[in-house]
């Protein structure tokens, strides 16, 4: 079994400890994790040292950022195809343009709509992970995914920041 530790717009320009220590309880056990894009700077990937990380760069992403990661790939994980990019334009009908990004891909995750998500459709998974940093005009919590890879295929969880589920 692979716990894959999913996160996208956490909008910051440097790690900070409160960051750190969301990452340390929300990924542990995690090996792999996947930024979908808008951590602003590169060097917020310098918190999963020590794991396999794969991300994208978004909107928000400075340009150094930008020169260094890819704005969609495909990663490949115990044989599941697995599509990550930021977004694909306006959130209305984002999950047909991923489609047309990723056909075929067994799971596809995204960020960009700060809007947390986790199902199947057509036989792909989706996962967004939300906004890893809370947001909302009453601060609502920070969201994240987890993939779990096994014997019986794909599985993917939305958890919030403070809830250890």
């Amino acid at each position: 079994m692979i716990k894959v530790g999913i996160l996208s717009d956490t909008h910051l320009s440097k790690s900070n400890s409160q960051f750190r220590k969301n990452c340390a309880v929300a990924f542990s056990g995690c090996d792999t994790i996947i930024h979908a894009g808008d951590l602003t700077d590169i060097s917020l990937l310098s918190t999963f040292a020590g794991k396999e990380i794969y991300g994208v760069h978004g909107n928000m992403c400075n340009q150094s950022t930008r020169r260094i990661l890819p704005e969609k790939k495909i990663i490949t994980l115990k044989g599941y195809s697995i599509g990550i990019c930021h977004g694909a334009g306006p959130r209305h009908n984002i999950e047909e343009r991923l489609i047309e990004l990723f056909p075929g891909a067994d799971c596809i995750v995204y960020g960009h709509t700060h809007i947390a998500t986790c199902h199947t459709a057509d036989k792909t998974l989706f996962i967004n992970p939300g906004c890893f940093q809370g947001t909302g005009l009453y601060g609502a919590p920070g969201t994240y995914g987890l993939l779990y890879i096994g014997p019986e295929g794909l599985k993917g969880v939305i958890h919030e920041l403070g809830k250890n589920a």
